[in-house]
């Protein structure tokens, strides 16, 4: 039995990286976001983690939302990736293939190699 819950430390390394990555191909309102993260790996997200970070990442310009007002009931924000978030969203798929990579070399590091 592991005694650190890696899956949940990683996720919440990763959150803000996984909104933009659940952004790249369509835009979501809230309810849908946390639907579809729990769906893809992340089964513990929930709106009070979901609305604060898309916030911040309003803040930083890197998504955006328009009001959808075409269903009957309230309406509701409809987030979307931008240009900045795009490209924010790549430098963090880089950024996460290095610590991969850097993960396996220090795991071999001391490794002998057989002659």
């Amino acid at each position: 039995m592991a005694l650190i819950d890696w899956t949940a430390e990683l996720a919440r390394g990763v959150l803000s990286q996984a909104v933009l990555a659940a952004l790249a191909h369509k835009e979501r309102h809230g309810y849908e976001l946390v639907s579809v993260m729990r769906r893809h790996g992340f089964p513990r997200v929930q709106g009070g983690t979901l609305y604060p970070l898309l916030r911040r990442l309003e803040q930083q310009q890197l998504v955006t939302y328009a009001w959808d007002t075409s269903i009957a009931g309230p309406a509701r924000k409809v987030f979307s990736l931008t240009e900045v978030g795009r490209a924010e969203l790549h430098h963090a798929r880089s950024a996460w293939d290095q610590m991969g990579q850097a993960l396996l070399s220090l795991e071999n590091a001391d490794r002998k190699v057989p002659k």
